[in-house]
């Protein structure tokens, strides 16, 4: 099912202001550590062609991008994703993986799939590999405190610091990039739900200052990254 995401560029004081508010009355999501939230660290993977950035910047409705996601640094649990946009609709599937699988897919080697199907991450990114060339292209992390309400399945998240790496052997080493920070867009907000957000959610969020933005970390990152190296 696709969920709406609508992004928004804060200021620094919007931020800690909308924070302050969501967290009186919503409560944390699973994956937070902290009352500050979590670290989210993700490897985007493109095909040799770049088609998935070049979709991004060009705007195309209907496009996908291929990741491989960990939380505050650990490799217990590493999550595989494709995630499919519809202008501002996003559905994802997931699968997870072992550290092993993550530096073989890193390779560019195929890892084994015991359920092959078009629903299965592992055969998408398997295939992409074998016929597109997919390669990691990016690492993106980012600080995200998310709060989460059930009716309407709503999810509220602060994503501070975005940053960016192309050090993939030091990602493998237990995350020991150094990261650089995308200075121009690094305050997002994010409201994603089902089908409706509460009227009372919204009341919360307005202040007069949001503004509704088409934000990439992945497409941010890359472009950062590229800055990089010309100079």
């Amino acid at each position: 099912m696709y969920r709406v995401e609508d992004k928004f560029l804060c200021s620094v004081p919007d931020m800690y202001i909308l924070q302050s508010k969501i967290s009186s009355v919503l409560r944390h999501d699973s994956n937070s550590m902290s009352r500050s939230g979590y670290k989210i660290t993700s490897v985007y993977f493109d095909d040799y062609r770049d088609s998935n950035l070049s979709d991004t910047v060009d705007g195309v409705a209907a496009r996908k991008k291929y990741r491989a996601r960990i939380y505050n640094d650990s490799f217990e649990c590493i999550k595989l994703e494709v995630k499919y946009k519809l202008n501002s609709r996003v559905y994802k599937r997931t699968a997870t993986i072992n550290k092993e699988q993550l530096e073989q897919l890193m390779n560019g080697q195929p890892i084994t799939d015991d359920n092959p199907n078009m629903d299965n991450p592992l055969t998408m990114f398997n295939l992409a590999i074998k016929q597109d060339m997919l390669m990691p292209k990016v690492i993106v992390e980012y600080d995200r405190a998310a709060y989460v309400y059930s009716a309407g399945n709503v999810r509220i998240t602060f994503d501070r610091a975005v940053r960016s790496s192309k050090d993939f052997a030091r990602f493998l080493d237990n995350n020991r990039c150094k990261y650089r920070i995308i200075s121009d867009v690094n305050q997002v907000l994010e409201v994603k739900y089902d089908q409706f957000v509460p009227g009372f959610i919204m009341q919360l969020l307005e202040n007069g200052n949001m503004q509704q933005i088409t934000f990439s970390k992945y497409q941010l990152c890359r472009q950062n990254e590229e800055v990089i190296i010309c100079q």
